[in-house]
């Protein structure tokens, strides 16, 4: 069965983003910087975790500030092969309400709102593996209000920012999380697994 999964990396307080939009904290958290990312996106969790978690993905959806972001700070438009590095082939859904260029070589859809016409083309593309959902929370949220959110994969990074984009800007209870997983990474990040039950 085909799940959709929101698998980012946070800070305790919950953002995934600061104040300015910027991803500083969580390169020096992970011991990395922005240059020397093996595994690529704007708010994921880094090394083998996240590797194992790709591996079964085949389809993916991300809003336009974060393909914004890794147009900018990774420069995709001049180095699509850092892409096709990551993630290769696999098919990506930005959505946008505005004009943004695509990544040469790059199977990009870009789509307004339909989140539940969208999600089915997903899942269709996804050929029996799961959805990445890439970010950020405001478009997270939307998969979330239609019932299609199966899993939310947290990296919890040990550094707390005060203000920034929040991880799900949603009131999801705790009759609705289930949590599933529990570990802790080499850079004292703490990674967790819940189940989103619907209904």
């Amino acid at each position: 069965m085909t799940l959709t999964q929101y698998f980012t990396a946070t800070s305790i307080d919950g953002y995934i983003a600061d104040e300015h939009n910027s991803l500083d904290w969580l390169f020096e958290a992970d011991g990395s910087s922005g240059e020397d990312r093996a595994d690529g996106a704007a708010e994921e969790p880094a090394g083998d975790g996240f590797r194992r978690f790709f591996a079964g993905i085949g389809a993916m959806a991300l809003g336009a500030t974060t393909y914004e972001w890794m147009l900018e700070h990774e420069r995709m438009l001049d180095h699509p092969e850092k892409w096709q590095g990551w993630y290769g082939q696999t098919p990506a859904w930005v959505f946008t309400h505005r004009k943004l260029p695509a990544v040469p070589g790059i199977p990009l859809h870009f789509v307004a709102d339909d989140v539940v016409g969208t999600h089915a083309a997903m899942v269709e593309a996804a050929a029996g593996r799961n959805i990445w959902l890439i970010g950020g929370g405001g478009l997270v949220g939307q998969f979330a209000d239609h019932g299609l959110l199966d899993e939310i994969i947290l990296g919890v990074a040990p550094v707390t920012l005060g203000a920034g984009a929040p991880v799900l800007p949603r009131r999801l209870t705790s009759r609705s999380l289930t949590l599933t997983q529990l570990s802790r990474d080499d850079n004292g990040f703490a990674n967790l697994t819940y189940r989103v039950r619907h209904g």
